[in-house]
């Protein structure tokens, strides 16, 4: 097996913002083990269809190509390097990365800006007039990449006629040429930043020199993009909640209707539904109507499995835009009393409570005598309401007759119910003796069993009891004992010994998830749909059944 080698850099001298962005992207590989292309697009994974998030070829153009590579491959590529470096701060080295990416598109704007003129009395042929128009050119001719690999049409502007020498003078608009080369340069660049592109097109057409332009834009590529370095907020829209499922959604849409060349006009006359409509779903994030996309399947002439492929495309999107719907509308709070009086009175007695929520707002929560494994993860970052919701699962076990041992190494208010009857130990330092849990749990039973419900669970990576642990995860059904456990989502993602098997389960709760890749804990894939700021006792759950439910905790 040939030993891992470096990859070759590009010539990028006269980009010394980009040429660091670039360096440092090696260097991080470096630190990583210089893990091949193959490997890193592996660990980036796969979207809810099976398709590449990130294909191999598009990680080896991040590293050897002299162009500015996609913010979004950027964050996906580092996020995973500095994972397999073993960086503290893996989330403060992709915000590193962003920040140097976003120099490097300054000094790429500012390049094309102040590129010279040709001499306005020089034969149009003039080889600098042709080098400075160049960069142009390609902006109009270039085929850009999505993250799938496959080609797309980029943003161009109208072909314009060709003049002679002598008409040079009187049609040549330098600040014009810059400007425009600049925004073609901006949009290539930042087409697929979701943080930075926001209002490019509105901020566009509110010049009169440029609706052409900006007409030729939107009909190539549409975007709810931006322009960026425009501080104004004026055309800023949220991103949605579904932006993964949209873009997996509208790359399948996008390239039926590049194969079949059609303009939003086109599809106006094909479908039905106005240029408009389809301009507005595409430039806001918005999901178009079922209908319009059947229109569409139907008059593109698409194969079955095609038409059924896009449909799918559709349904996920929706179900997770109804997913944040259902959020949206939860009870911001309510007590463990008033979520404890609706449950079905004929739940099993291992069943505990996790969250209220879903179309009817009832409560919701894992039997842990069933599954795929005796197991249930509740995770979230700091002031996230983790603790809360271990208390909840405690005291709903408790409430049926269930036998608990707690495991609180940092002050929790799991704590608070070491004197329950039914708590037969409460373990609060950073360690669990295997003899003591052993002789706690030898009298359990299916029909007398003992759940652990454990706060901070990766304090007890390696402690004493860790096979132990491992053991109870892989029999704990014919022996009646389960397992809870909490603790920080990164945290719980590089566990080892025992932690990275409680995988298993395909269960848990996530509390404010932070990462793109939150969802491997509980057994299902999210993407970033899910992530936002920390709202204390706001959740997703997923019981196994491949179905991500919006909770609130009670409290």
């Amino acid at each position: 097996m040939a030993a891992a080698q470096p990859w070759k850099r590009p010539e990028l001298a006269d980009q010394p913002l980009l040429k660091k962005l670039n360096d440092e992207l090696h260097d991080l590989r470096l630190d990583a083990g210089f893990p091949s292309a193959r490997a890193i697009r592996d660990r980036v994974g796969r979207d809810a269809q099976g398709y590449w998030i990130v294909t191999h070829q598009a990680v080896l153009d991040a590293f050897q190509k002299s162009d500015l590579p996609q913010l979004g491959r950027v964050e996906l590529i580092v996020g995973v390097l500095a994972d397999d470096a073993r960086r503290v701060d893996a989330g403060g080295e992709v915000d590193r990365f962003k920040s140097l990416w976003k120099r490097a598109v300054e000094e790429t704007i500012s390049q094309a800006s102040v590129r010279p003129p040709a001499d306005a009395a020089s034969p149009v042929n003039d080889p600098d007039t042709e080098d400075w128009a160049e960069p142009f050119e390609d902006a109009r001719n270039q085929d850009t990449r999505n993250t799938g690999g496959s080609a797309e049409e980029g943003p161009s502007a109208d072909a314009e006629t060709p003049f002679s020498a002598d008409e040079a003078t009187a049609q040549f608009n330098y600040a014009e040429e810059s400007l425009k080369g600049l925004i073609i340069n901006a949009a290539q660049a930042l087409w697929d930043d979701k943080d930075a592109l926001r209002v490019f097109l509105g901020v566009v057409r509110r010049s009169e020199g440029f609706v052409k332009m900006a007409d030729a834009v939107e009909e190539r590529r549409p975007a709810n993009a931006t322009f960026y370095g425009v501080e104004s907020r004026e055309f800023e829209v949220d991103a949605s909640p579904a932006r993964s499922e949209l873009v997996a959604f509208r790359r399948c849409l996008n390239e039926h209707r590049l194969k079949l060349k059609w303009s939003f006009t086109d599809m106006e006359t094909q479908t039905g539904v106005s240029a408009d409509a389809w301009i507005r779903w595409y430039t806001h994030d918005e999901l178009p109507e079922r209908e319009a996309v059947v229109a569409f399947a139907h008059m593109a002439h698409l194969t079955l499995e095609n038409h059924v492929l896009l449909l799918g495309l559709w349904d996920a999107a929706y179900e997770v835009l109804n997913a944040q719907k259902r959020s949206d509308v939860l009870p911001s709070a309510i007590s463990f009393e008033e979520a404890w009086a609706m449950r079905d009175h004929a739940t099993p007695k291992m069943w505990a409570l996790a969250g209220v929520g879903g179309d009817d707002v009832v409560v919701h929560g894992p039997d842990l005598a069933s599954g795929t494994a005796p197991a249930f993860v509740v995770a979230g970052p700091a002031g996230s309401g983790r603790s809360t919701a271990l208390v909840n699962v405690a005291l709903s076990l408790l409430a049926t007759g269930t036998r608990l041992v707690l495991a609180a190494p940092r002050p929790s208010p799991l704590r608070e119910l070491a004197d329950r009857g039914g708590v037969m130990e409460c373990f609060t330092q950073g360690d669990i003796k295997q003899d003591r849990l052993q002789e706690i749990l030898s009298a359990a039973s299916p029909e007398e069993p003992i759940v652990i419900v454990m706060d901070d669970a990766e304090i007890f990576a390696e402690c004493h009891a860790w096979r132990l642990l491992k053991d109870l995860l892989q029999h704990g059904f014919d022996e009646g004992t389960a397992l809870v456990l909490g603790g920080d989502e990164e945290e719980l993602r590089s566990g080892f010994r025992w932690l990275d098997k409680v995988r298993m389960a395909h269960r848990g709760l996530l509390l404010s998830p932070q990462k793109w890749n939150s969802g491997d804990l509980i057994g299902i894939r999210t993407g970033r749909s899910i992530n936002g700021p920390v709202t204390p006792g706001r959740g997703w759950l997923h019981l196994g059944d491949g179905k991500l439910l919006a909770v609130t905790v009670p409290r």
